[in-house]
């Protein structure tokens, strides 16, 4: 593990992108991670999410291929793989491994000397920080809102604390939206150090949709993590997402090409 945790940290100093996300980190942190050591190189395995990653000195050898070549004939299973950050090397292997381009992921960042727009709250709803009792609600609405997205969907009562047992975890930053008939949505925000943070997950309940709870969310959220102090804000949403992308940059994010993730299937 300590190679593998060597190998991520000097790639992502060399390419200003980790290498490993939050997932394949906690899947190698709790051992549920298959992982694939070649001096240099490794490949780590989960939820068939495979991530391979070679240190910046050791590249241009053909390690990154031989791996891949190794995990290919590994695994039977159906992989993804991430390029976080677009490398253009992992573009090039997936093309010379018959991999192909399936999913676009941005980064859209928001500098907070911008003034956020005034809060208002529609009539009948409330914003308030997360309580021990809210995590059910929390499953349920983020569960119904993510349906068919691969990973976050997933997400049930045992992952919702494994993730709030994480060092960054502030209740205060969960912020839920509720009327009488219950929780309509929830922004979980995430404050990476002193100077930035993130709109970590913003879900609103299928049956509550249509009524500007989305932008509201995610208002409630920059309003909080202004008041830490960050400097800047980021976030991820799916390039073809549009009403997501339109309601970001109405709020002031911005997306640069060099901000993409892109995931390869086999």
């Amino acid at each position: 593990m300590d190679t593998v945790i060597a190998i991520a940290e000097e790639s992502a100093a060399a390419d200003g992108a980790d290498p490993l996300d939050e997932a394949a980190r906690m899947a190698l942190a709790d051992g549920t991670a298959e992982v694939l050591v070649e001096g240099d190189a490794f490949a780590l395995l989960h939820d068939g999410d495979l991530s391979l990653v070679v240190r910046p000195s050791a590249r241009g050898r053909g390690l990154g291929s031989a791996l891949l070549t190794r995990a290919e004939a590994s695994y039977d299973v159906s992989l993804t793989a991430w390029s976080h950050g677009n490398h253009p090397a992992a573009a090039r292997l997936a093309t010379s491994h018959g991999w192909n381009r399936v999913r676009d992921l941005w980064v859209m960042r928001r500098d907070m000397s911008t003034p956020l727009a005034p809060l208002d709250l529609p009539g009948g709803v409330t914003v308030r920080a997360y309580r021990e009792s809210d995590a059910a609600d929390v499953v349920a609405v983020n569960a119904a809102a993510f349906a068919h997205h691969p990973e976050q969907g997933a997400m049930d009562l045992d992952n919702l604390a494994r993730r709030m047992a994480e060092p960054w975890f502030d209740p205060a930053g969960l912020l839920v939206a509720e009327d009488g008939t219950g929780m309509l949505g929830f922004h979980w925000t995430k404050q990476h150090d002193a100077g930035h943070g993130e709109v970590y997950v913003v879900g609103v309940a299928p049956g509550a949709q249509g009524r500007g709870l989305g932008k509201l969310l995610t208002l409630a959220g920059l309003h909080h993590l202004a008041g830490l102090g960050v400097a800047e804000v980021l976030l991820y949403v799916e390039s073809d997402n549009a009403p997501a992308v339109a309601v970001y940059s109405r709020l002031g994010f911005e997306h640069a090409d060099a901000d993409t993730h892109v995931q390869y299937a086999r």
